[in-house]
């Protein structure tokens, strides 16, 4: 038996199934990144997103696909992470239109709620490029609206054909795919989507339960709790410093006295989340394995309270750290300026600490921060004016949606890159009107020229260099300009290409990979050869970056 119609069950079974599908090939998703740089997180996000959109919904007892698809969207939205992420939010906030005071829908009916996915995602971008996840959802509103199916399940074959055969096409459409040889990874992971759908259709999967994330961010749902039903109060986070190889006795450990446990390995770091009654029994546990950082234990229930006081889009429902942020002083009167920076690496947070930023979120490459972390920041400053920094061009749109759903004026800087996001907090003057600072801090930025310094995580041939997997790779401006086997050459040699007759100061952040010592040498070989500029170094800390590089 076919699906004439479909109601808000199956819609859900439909997408947690996505969801789960999604998950499962996330690192295939990141993978077909463009450049071969250790930062490739689409996967990631669509993935975070999805199940952002899963969970808002998990424990409604609700058979409206309207409902449904309403509270998913809105799950989404306040999920978003990355621009793949936010443009997929946009589409579920399409199709939550186009199903709008519909019980259930006929074929006919939920093609129009692709097509208005599709609308919503191209206004969503400024200037949509073709050969993108944009592409492959209107493909498939596209094929939805021109079928003749009246079953739904025989519609989602045609749509999934129909959008992986332009997926293949994507190539053409945009030269720097054809040079990687890979199709858009947005684009490959909306067809899992729409793949998973599809499979939960034509299976008749009923009561579809979501997998767990391997190694995310586990979302609480907490406002469709009662306090009574928080099993486990206390929600408890911290890294371990290991050299270890092995936790799986220390996972057998945690599996039995709480929840929500993700315990994930990442070099010589472990990280741990645990919903549990004993946090005390944990930490003393993990303190075995090595030294500990970054420890959070939040009161779940005492969130909770607070989740059921405010009202229903300010909703702090995550009840997890936001990406290491730092907990506000709060002020009597409201401050005039207040500034929120999204960075990475502890040498990094705190040079825009020192330079009076109020909240720093810890995300950007590989770890962007979602729409409700930003908002989240936005609405706990006593502040009349929020400037945002991004400093990531994948944050930038869940900064913008972040500050549209705010009530206080917010102003998203739109900084691409850590550099940016400094030269711009230090052209800011707090004499200054609102837009005055804007325009200040918007010009301050575009005379800054930043480098990368990383690795490549895979063979590939990119404007006609042979990259090899562990090669060292030089970005300027986001694009690959050298390609060594020495980091400390590579940073000299992207330097050479910065600097020019106006230059006046170079400023270098070193990452984790670094040793002082060597850095140091390094600098003063740089103080000799660019005698009269100006060069500063810190010790960023940041991962997967040898160098981030300025000059201005």
């Amino acid at each position: 038996m076919g699906y004439l119609n479909i109601d808000g069950k199956i819609f859900y079974n439909m997408v947690v199934n996505a969801s789960n599908r999604l998950e499962e090939q996330k690192d295939f998703v990141n993978s077909l990144n463009v450049f071969p740089v250790p930062d490739g997180d689409t996967g990631t996000n669509m993935s975070m997103t999805l199940r952002n959109a899963v969970l808002e919904v998990a424990s409604l007892d609700e058979k409206s696909i309207e409902i449904i698809g309403r509270q998913m969207a809105k799950g989404a939205l306040m999920g978003a992470r990355g621009n793949s992420g936010v443009i997929l939010s946009q589409i579920f906030r399409g199709i939550a239109k186009g199903i709008e005071g519909k019980k259930n829908v006929d074929s006919l009916e939920f093609a129009n709620g692709l097509a208005e996915g599709a609308r919503f995602a191209y206004k969503a971008v400024m200037r949509p490029t073709e050969g993108t996840i944009l592409t492959i959802i209107r493909a498939a509103s596209e094929s939805a609206v021109k079928s003749d199916k009246k079953d739904i399940a025989e519609l989602m074959e045609g749509v999934c054909d129909y959008s992986k055969s332009v997926l293949d096409k994507t190539p053409d459409m945009l030269p720097v795919l054809k040079k990687a040889k890979v199709v858009d990874a947005g684009g490959m992971g909306l067809l899992v989507i729409l793949q998973g759908m599809y499979e939960a259709l034509k299976n008749h999967m009923e009561n579809v339960r979501l997998k767990e994330a391997s190694g995310a961010k586990m979302q609480s749902a907490a406002k469709n709790l009662g306090e009574q039903n928080i099993k486990y109060g206390y929600c408890t986070e911290f890294l371990i410093h290991s050299q270890t190889s092995d936790i799986e006795d220390f996972r057998k450990k945690l599996q039995n006295i709480g929840d929500s446990m993700v315990v994930v390995k990442d070099e010589d770091i472990i990280k741990v989340h645990i919903h549990t009654n004993d946090p005390g029994w944990v930490l003393s546990q993990a303190v075995k394995l090595g030294e500990m950082s970054k420890i959070k234990i939040d009161n779940m229930r005492e969130q909770h309270r607070h989740i059921l006081n405010i009202d229903d889009f300010k909703e702090d429902s995550s009840v997890e750290e936001n990406h290491g942020e730092k907990e506000l002083a709060q002020e009597t009167e409201p401050k005039k300026y207040a500034f929120i920076s999204v960075s990475i690496g502890d040498g990094i947070n705190s040079i825009f600490k020192d330079l009076g930023v109020d909240y720093v979120i810890e995300g950007g490459q590989t770890m962007n921060p979602s729409t409700e972390d930003i908002l989240n920041c936005i609405n706990k400053l006593n502040s009349e004016n929020v400037f945002v920094l991004p400093n990531n061009k994948n944050v930038i749109m869940a900064a913008n949606q972040a500050a549209e759903l705010s009530d206080k004026t917010v102003k998203v800087i739109p900084t691409k890159t850590i550099p940016q996001g400094i030269t711009a907090i230090t052209a800011f003057n707090s004499d200054y009107e609102l837009d005055e600072n804007v325009s200040a801090m918007e010009e301050a930025i575009a005379t800054v020229t930043t480098g990368v310094v990383t690795y490549a995580v895979r063979d590939t041939e990119l404007d006609e260099k042979d990259i090899k997997q562990g090669d060292i790779l030089g970005l300027i401006e986001g694009k690959i300009e050298k390609v060594g086997r020495d980091k400390f050459q590579v940073c000299s040699d992207i330097i050479d290409e910065m600097t020019g007759e106006n230059s006046e100061l170079i400023s270098i952040y070193y990452g984790e990979g670094c040793s002082e010592n060597e850095v140091n040498e390094f600098v003063k070989k740089l103080e000799v050869k660019y005698e009269d500029m100006d060069i500063q170094c810190y010790s960023g800390k940041q991962p997967l970056y040898y160098f981030i590089v300025s000059v201005e």
